[in-house]
């Protein structure tokens, strides 16, 4: 009997079981979520038994499953590894990646995503360009980076983006603060209070550049280079703060600070990767993406794909 098992399928298990629900791991997939279903059901149809446990949270893999599983944990990393060797085998081993970021939280997800290619890709030279660079795309164009995070693209700049993702953006109360009362802050909220962010180009901060500026609301200003920071000026009352839920979700766990959505809907921002026309060809480029993504898509709280 011929089976109807693909290398497609395997992936669909290896991304259910990273990202613990159907719903993530469509995004994962680049599938509907009802085409995922199909998908699952038929190859359970053609097994006769069920994969994993329906409505469980995580998904919970039933014996067939955690079989299908164990064939997968064999059969793709090693035609992932096949598919690397020829890459670098039509374009010559080696090669660099330098990257740049123009957000300050960017390091908290980009680390992981690194170790994750080094792995795949060892003969790449991994390095971030050191420091914090609000003109990431021209550091592409003067060949002082090879990839650039970034959160708002430029059409008219000559380079290819890559989305990576999109997360919602929290404010960050006081947990004493008599904000608190309210589900959700509007740009009136912020009038009065002191607005702490990281030393950046106002253009760079979404909380201004989507909600407060087009509400003519403009607080008073203060700046702190790291997280911590500025999670402590807000914990001691000296103003609110914006930032990825994915940032400061484990200070929001530990009851460190408050947080509500800003805005209805609720406030979002997006992030990419750019890279010079020339350097997206390299075989390496399309997989580090890939990492960042899946990597993304698995650890940090409240993110879509893009």
């Amino acid at each position: 009997m011929r089976t109807p098992l693909e290398l497609r399928h395997l992936h669909t298990l290896r991304m259910l079981r990273s990202t613990g629900s159907l719903s993530r791991a469509a995004q994962g997939l680049c599938l509907t979520q009802s085409a995922l279903s199909h998908q699952i059901k038929a190859l359970e149809s053609f097994f006769g038994c069920a994969l994993f446990v329906r409505k469980s949270s995580p998904l919970r893999f039933t014996p067939a499953g955690k079989r299908l599983l164990e064939l997968a944990e064999t059969v793709i990393p090693a035609a992932e590894e096949a598919e690397r060797d020829i890459a670098r085998l039509a374009a010559g081993a080696g090669g660099s990646l330098r990257i740049t970021v123009e957000c300050h939280t960017c390091f908290d997800w980009l680390m992981p995503s690194m170790d994750a290619f080094r792995q795949r890709w060892p003969d790449v030279d991994l390095d971030i360009v050191s420091g914090f660079h609000p003109d990431s795309i021209g550091l592409l164009h003067e060949d002082r980076a090879d990839l650039a995070i970034i959160a708002v693209p430029d059409p008219d700049e000559a380079v290819d983006y890559h989305p990576l993702f999109r997360f919602q953006i929290v404010g960050l109360l006081a947990n004493d603060h008599p904000l608190l009362v309210r589900d959700r802050l509007a740009a009136a909220d912020f009038r009065d209070e002191t607005l702490i962010t990281y030393p950046v180009p106002d253009e760079m901060l979404d909380v201004l550049r989507q909600v407060l500026t087009p509400a003519g609301v403009a607080p008073k200003r203060r700046t702190a280079e790291l997280t911590i920071a500025i999670l402590q000026l807000v914990a001691s009352r000296r103003g609110l703060a914006a930032l990825p839920l994915w940032a400061v979700a484990p200070y929001l766990e530990r009851g460190y600070v408050s947080a509500r959505p800003i805005g209805d809907p609720p406030l979002v921002g997006e992030l990419y990767a750019a890279t010079l026309p020339s350097f997206t060809q390299r075989p390496f480029v399309a997989d580090f993406v890939a990492v960042m993504r899946e990597t993304c898509l698995a650890t940090l709280p409240g993110i879509d794909l893009l």
